[in-house]
């Protein structure tokens, strides 16, 4: 009997596009959807001191707005196969030192990544969006 296979629900399905990170012949596999990874990445991001916040398009900046969260945006992650490329758009905090920030957010989110799904992440893109200057 497959655990994950007869687990797996359509929810989780439309998340968008799956990727296997561990597969036993005796025991099942598992699969990790992009939006996981991506999410990975932004709160890994978010957590480097001088991120103010995640960019992103209008329609997130709207959701953002009416309260709801989304952990991924400003977040694009390409797997093919087993590496992963990741590109990030930042709003920094007015003050902090550009380069530095971006390697740090660069080498948080590689790690994050790497250990918690098993995944080569072979590129961090940053974008920094705009600098948000506090009230």
């Amino acid at each position: 009997m497959n655990i994950w296979r007869t687990v797996m629900t359509k929810e989780f399905e439309d998340r968008g596009t799956t990727y296997s990170i561990h597969e036993n012949v005796n025991i099942g596999e598992v699969k990790v959807a992009d939006e996981v990874v991506a999410i990975i990445a932004g709160l890994a991001a978010t957590e480097v001191e001088g991120v103010d916040s995640l960019g992103g398009n209008i329609t997130n900046e709207i959701v953002s707005k009416l309260g709801m969260k989304n952990l991924s945006k400003g977040v694009k992650v390409t797997v093919e196969e087993s590496s992963v490329l990741v590109d990030i758009t930042l709003n920094l905090k007015y003050g902090t030192q550009i380069p530095a920030v971006s390697a740090k957010v660069q080498d948080k989110v590689k790690s994050a990544i790497e250990t918690m799904t098993g995944l080569s992440v072979t590129e961090v893109n940053i974008k920094v969006a705009s600098v948000n200057v506090e009230n």
